[in-house]
Parts: C-alpha cells; structure tokens; sequence
C-alpha cells in the first residue's frame, strides 16, 4: 500500500477505550463528535497525513455508549514511534475520554472488523432504592426489586444459534422478512463488587447488597450482564437487558423471553435499557 505521496503505508492494530458519554457513537458523522472522529483527527496530526486517515473499527457503538477493549486498524505513514511511542502521543492529546491502550503493526490481512471472531458487551444495572450519582454514568438505575434466579434462568434461552429478529433494530431500507442470525456463546448475570460499588455500599455492614433486590432496607447491588457473540445486531444487547430486567420485575417468564424470540416481532416488546450503562469490554481474534 501507499499513501498519495508514494511512501508505504503500514497497518497498525489499535485498542482502545473509552467513556462513550460525550460522543453520539463511534462513526464519524458531520457536525457530529464521535469517538472515531476525535481518534482520526489525532492520528492525521501525529502522523501528519493532512486529512483524518479512515479507521475500522470491531463494532460501531452508539451514542452513549462505552467501551474498555475496541479495536480499529488504520493505515498511516511512516511515524517516527514504536507501538507504545504512538499510543503515548495519541493518549497527550485524546486522554481521558478516549484512551489508546495498546498499538502495534501488522500485516495486511488484519482487519478489525472482518478478523474478528468474538465479542463481549458488559452491561451494568444498579439495582437500588435510591441511585447512585457517581455510578450513574455507568448503569441503569432500577429501583424494583430484581430476582436474579429469574434472569438466569431467562438468560439460558439465548444461548445457540437463533434469529435475533425481535431483539434488534432492522437498518432502514432491508427486508423485515429476513433472519436475523446470531450465535451466543455466553450470556449470564452476576452481582458486581468492583471499588465504585464498595464504596457505595460503605457503612452498610456486613453482606450489603447481597439480598434478592432493592427493597426497603437493603442498601443496592450492582447487576453485571455479560454476554459474548459472533457477533451483535443493532441495539441487540441494550433491548435484551430490558427484556430481561422486565423477567426479574416478574412481568416476564423465561418461558415468555423464549416465545419473544421465537416470534421474531419486536411487538409489545420492552423499551431497551438505556445507552449508558452499555460496554463493550473486549474483541477477540484467531491469532495463529
């Protein structure tokens, strides 16, 4: 490959992390700030290239939300830095909203998107009376109690191969009469204790959060949703959770989240939890 003026171009493999509540998504839009765009400006100045170069990303996020292991490729020109020289000068200019955790060279064949074999999206449900206002940024605050049991036991009908069709947001101009495939290969809810959610529960004594929900007297949890694919449809994860919140709030079975899916109708369906609370936390890759 080479660039306009006749010098090679080298592949480099990015990957990054962000807090998406200052973009609208990652795809550069017009008149729009978007984590691609502030990431290819950087670049096109570091790597003095004049205009932005164009960047692939693993999976394009939406406005609001977040990620801790997205992955883009990008040619550039010559630069007088090695991997870490390159995320270094790229982080004096992008950091903290956006963050280049690691960079390296590689061959032509990579590409972020195609190459990719899997990805896992984190989703963060703080389930308390009162919400949190510094674990706000980053969960959904939901105030009714939750029965975990029964978000597990839901979250299990997932798990395969199925047509996503009532889970996810058609682009505009396709064929509603056409499947919608994804393969899951992991999905399941777990009670969170990193140190924002210590911190919360401070002075709440012993064993706070770990009852079945947020009713009166119990000091909150932090719900974690993990789920691992392929690959994901629009708004796929964020209309699941909402789904699946709705099953711990006892207005959905397990039994009713399989029928949903096997409708392929997104009809009736619950509104998809909101952006924030939304991560996309690593993209995995045949190395050999």
């Amino acid at each position: 490959m080479e660039d306009p003026a006749g010098a090679a171009l080298q592949l480099w493999r990015l990957r990054i992390a962000y807090d998406g509540a200052a973009f609208r998504g990652f795809a550069i839009q017009p008149e729009q700030t978007t984590v691609g765009g502030v990431l290819a400006a950087a670049l096109a100045r570091t790597a003095r290239t004049g205009e932005p170069p164009s960047i692939t990303c693993a999976g394009r996020t939406d406005s609001g939300v977040h990620a801790r292991g997205q992955v883009v490729h990008v040619d550039l020109p010559p630069v007088p830095f090695d991997g870490p020289g390159l995320a270094r000068a790229l982080n004096r200019q992008l950091a903290p909203a956006v963050v280049v955790l690691s960079a390296q060279p590689v061959a032509d064949s990579f590409d972020a998107r195609r190459s990719a074999t899997g990805r896992t999206y984190r989703y963060l449900v703080w389930n308390a009376v009162a919400p949190d206002p510094l674990l706000a940024p980053i969960s959904w605050h939901v105030s009714d109690p939750l029965d975990l049991a029964r978000m597990r036991t839901a979250s299990d009908v997932l798990l395969g191969t199925h047509d996503f069709r009532s889970f996810c947001r058609r682009p505009p101009g396709t064929d509603p009469a056409l499947p919608i495939m994804r393969r899951v290969v992991s999905a399941r809810w777990m009670v969170d204790s990193g140190p924002e959610v210590t911190d919360a529960l401070a002075g709440a004594g012993a064993g706070a959060g770990a009852g079945a929900g947020a009713g009166a007297g119990t000091p909150g949890r932090m719900l974690r949703f993990e789920i691992s694919a392929a690959s994901f449809c629009h708004t796929m994860v964020r209309s699941l959770v909402g789904q699946l919140v709705d099953v711990g709030r006892g207005k959905e079975t397990a039994a009713g989240m399989l029928a949903r899916l096997r409708a392929t109708s997104r009809h009736a369906m619950a509104d998809p939890a909101p952006a924030r609370g939304l991560c996309l936390v690593s993209v995995t890759y045949d190395e050999g």
